[in-house]
């Protein structure tokens, strides 16, 4: 029998797969329990796919950022043949700790404890004293065996793709579902013209609660007239259809009234292929389980999520235009700003509401909640998601 019945109640998670009217959601150990935590860990961050960072936040060889996901230290790098590589942020002596901070590694990453050090490829190229005093080789050690263990990784859309266990489907498979259903209206190769802004291309929010709440919420439209009553002032709640991708990695929502309210005469650059007849439709999607996309005629974000703890999760936003000129000209700049600060106080609104629900989860009699049949179907998707990887 699996170990997570050992935590949950098995009937609590079997539940969770049923048909919508009859399921309830997850049980609150899913949001409370370190216990949990770990095997959530395992099963959903280091056998799927997920994202730690951006690919043009390391600008040039040599830049070098540390991020612990869930406690497991890694560390991301760009090559001097400009490259991004992800290896596990630890010293192959004896486990310590490689970089601690964002910067620039000039020649090669150094273990401050016994100064074994690796270059940028992470290979092991120095050994001070490890055959005795002024002997750096020893005959039996052979260095290629102790290289920094490299995290298989993938770049896509600019985000930086990593399947720790190294056992999933290759990333062009595991994504092609939802690549395909783009396809219409935001093919390939109009995707290759994103280019990150410089100015207002990124903002971070803390959020004191379980990562899942972010996803869960994002799925759906349900709350839009309560929570975002200025978004929904022009592209309201009955505007908005699910989006339940098979087989399960994404759900989420899309409109058919996307037409953002900015000041100025200037229009943002369009994707060159994106249909005229399509041009009020926009998409928010959760790839399970720790980005949420949102793609527009105009511009594209990625929305992703770095879990430290069971009740505490950083979020990044990355927006992305069409083009340098729309991403960093002056000209632009205006409706960037305006663009980034919509997007920050849509996301701001909904910190609010899921920090709450972390609150809730603390409840005895809270059963994992009911489900609207009609308007929480993208939701209860990524339930039943969290609840088939795990078992």
């Amino acid at each position: 029998m699996s170990e997570i019945y050992n935590i949950i109640d098995k009937k609590k998670l079997d539940i969770v797969n049923k048909p919508i009217h009859q399921a309830h959601g997850l049980p609150n150990e899913c949001y409370t329990s370190k216990e949990y935590t770990l095997v959530e860990r395992k099963k959903l961050f280091e056998d799927k796919w997920i994202v730690i960072g951006s690919a043009s936040s390391l600008k040039d060889a040599g830049d070098a950022k540390p991020i612990d996901l869930l406690g497991i230290p890694i560390l991301i790098v760009r090559t001097k043949e400009n490259q991004i590589k992800v290896f596990h942020n630890i010293c192959s002596h004896r486990g310590l700790k490689l970089v601690n901070k964002p910067g620039k590694i000039k020649n090669v990453i150094r273990c401050p404890y016994h100064s074994w050090s690796y270059n940028l490829d992470g290979e092991l190229m120095s050994t001070p004293h490890i055959g005795g005093m002024n002997i750096h080789e020893a005959p039996k050690f052979e260095k290629s065996k102790s290289n920094l263990k490299e995290i298989r990784s993938y770049i896509w859309l600019d985000l930086i793709m990593i399947n720790i266990n190294n056992n999933e489907i290759s990333f062009d498979e595991y994504i092609k579902p939802l690549s395909d259903r783009w396809e219409k209206f935001w093919p390939v190769k109009d995707r290759d013209l994103i280019n990150h802004s410089k100015d207002y291309g990124y903002f971070k929010l803390n959020a004191k609660c379980n990562w899942k709440f972010a996803i869960e919420n994002y799925c759906e439209s349900y709350h839009l007239p309560w929570v975002h009553p200025g978004l929904n002032s022009y592209s309201k709640i009955e505007d908005h259809y699910h989006i339940q991708g098979l087989p399960n990695r994404f759900a989420g929502q899309g409109t058919v009234a996307y037409n953002p309210k900015f000041v100025g005469n200037e229009k943002l650059p369009c994707f060159p292929s994106w249909p005229k007849h399509k041009e009020n439709i926009a998409e928010y999607i959760a790839l399970f389980p720790n980005v949420m996309l949102g793609i527009h005629k105009d511009h594209y974000y990625a929305y992703w999520l770095e879990p430290i703890n069971h009740e505490l999760t950083l979020e990044h936003m990355e927006i992305y235009y069409v083009g340098e000129e729309a991403a960093n000209s002056k000209k632009f700049k205006s409706l960037r700003e305006q663009n980034h600060k919509q997007w920050e106080d849509i996301q701001k609104e909904d910190v609010d509401i899921i920090q709450g629900m972390q609150i809730g989860r603390n409840s005895p009699v809270y059963n994992g909640g009911n489900f609207s049949p009609v308007m929480d179907n993208p939701t209860h998707h990524f339930h039943k998601w969290v609840v088939n990887n795990i078992v």
